[in-house]
């Protein structure tokens, strides 16, 4: 990357989005993130979309948007192995770029695109890594039945209660991390594949000792598309859980650097977890 790009520098937020089979949704969700990144940074922001070989047409339009939009860049990836592979190349390729911030958000809507800023906020004013949280006061779900809630409130508790941590949102996807705090987990030894990703990396931040904040949000499920959970995923965090707490733990390392093959082209309130 030239230092003459606008984008170049340590304080330009790099939003990843993981995509499989959502035609129906990347372009407006890219439209809607770019106004809400760009009125927080002065235009000065990344999209990397990570697609992971969809089968519907899904990177084709990331390629057009691409071309269309300095800001936005793709990763294609060849293999569909979990939203948690997705998020790494990621957070690698952007910040082999020179990302100052990682933010990660769901590709469908169910996350409020205008709360990006309000997630850059926060690490902006001291916070290390950011969390929309539904479970904080301000916080919320709309739009779930009954057995939904009790699994993804009682997956949290879980998760909170095995690994003794204060986080109250542990299993959500909708963050933004300082570059230090990426830098300091060593990726090659992430267990995780699925959604229990998003408990690892919050995990291994609280216990490195970076200071968490979390940020009240309203989570709404997906309305165009198909929801990617399964039971499978949701059992992979219940075992993974205590391996977590009790396993043993690596040191910190440097990221790997993103192979060429794989790169193409202040909330109110906030609740801040201590170190656990």
């Amino acid at each position: 990357m030239s230092s003459a790009d606008p984008h170049a520098g340590r304080d330009v937020p790099w939003l990843i989005l993981p995509t499989y089979n959502e035609a129906e949704n990347i372009e407006a969700i890219v439209a809607a993130a770019g106004r809400a990144l760009g009125a927080a940074n002065d235009n000065a922001y990344k999209i990397l979309i990570v697609d992971d070989g969809s089968t519907d047409g899904t990177g084709e339009i990331a390629e057009r948007l691409s071309a269309e939009r300095e800001q936005v860049e793709v990763l294609h990836r060849t293999q569909k192995n979990g939203i948690g592979p997705a998020y790494l190349a990621g957070f690698r390729y952007a910040l082999d770029h020179g990302a100052g911030y990682a933010m990660e958000m769901d590709s469908d809507f169910s996350h409020d695109p205008a709360d990006l800023a309000r997630l850059l906020a926060a690490v902006r004013s001291g916070a290390d890594l950011a969390l929309g949280s539904r479970y904080v006061p301000g916080g919320g779900v709309v739009d779930w039945g009954l057995l939904r809630r009790f699994i993804s409130e009682g997956g949290s508790t879980y998760a909170r209660w095995v690994l003794g941590v204060r986080v109250r949102d542990l299993t959500g996807g909708f963050k933004c991390f300082k570059r230090d705090v990426l830098e300091a987990i060593h990726f090659d030894s992430v267990r995780s594949q699925g959604y229990a990703f998003q408990v690892e990396l919050t995990y291994r931040a609280v216990r490195a000792g970076f200071k968490v904040v979390e940020v009240p949000i309203v989570f709404k499920d997906r309305e165009l598309g198909q929801s990617k959970m399964s039971w499978r995923i949701a059992a992979e965090a219940m075992w993974l859980v205590p391996r977590l707490r009790f396993g043993r733990q690596p040191p910190a390392a440097p990221l790997r650097a993103a192979t060429q093959s794989e790169a193409h082209a202040a909330p109110a309130e906030p609740h801040t977890s201590p170190r656990g």
